[in-house]
């Protein structure tokens, strides 16, 4: 396995819109492989294949601690959401930030597995956010494009501070 480059905001490539699977190989196996070891080594919760420049509807998820339960999610679909909830949210491609998101509390997903197959799944609390947030990734769509304006420049400021300070 391999770790792969997550992409930096305000990077162009994370707003490219991911294209469907069709083909389920080793290659896309390899891939989600390799992306669930970036995701544990980065610390993070999901990553989607746009996060690291691969243009395809492949997420992985884990959001448990002991980083043992992982869902690979390729091709997902939102069919059904309910409630709303805000939360603080942050991104691999925004490290070191965080802002408050609205989402649907919970939703219920149609994905397919490795082997093709076709899952639904309900979704609540963080792993509902989780794949919202994920999902929004694949139509090239960050948290920052949630934000209102007042709160987008705040968080590039933010940034901005954090990358001169590692330097």
């Amino acid at each position: 396995m391999a770790l792969l480059n997550i992409l930096q905001f305000p990077d162009p490539r994370l707003k490219l819109v991911a294209a469907p699977i069709d083909t389920f190989d080793q290659e896309i196996t390899e891939l989600a492989k390799n992306m669930l070891e970036t995701l544990y080594e980065a610390q993070g919760v999901g990553l989607a294949a746009i996060q690291v420049n691969v243009q395809k509807r492949l997420i992985v998820i884990d959001i448990t601690e002991t980083q043992k339960a992982p869902l690979v999610l390729i091709n997902p679909k939102l069919l059904a959401q309910e409630g709303k909830v805000e939360s603080d949210e942050g991104c691999l491609s925004f490290p070191g930030v965080y802002a408050k998101v609205r989402r649907s509390k919970t939703v219920e997903i149609e994905f397919y597995d490795l082997l093709g197959k076709k899952h639904v799944l309900p979704c609540e609390d963080l792993l509902a956010i989780c794949v919202q947030h994920e999902m929004d990734h694949l139509n090239g769509i960050t948290f920052y494009d949630h934000l209102s304006p007042l709160k987008q420049t705040l968080l590039r400021k933010k940034l901005d501070k954090l990358r001169r300070k590692a330097l």
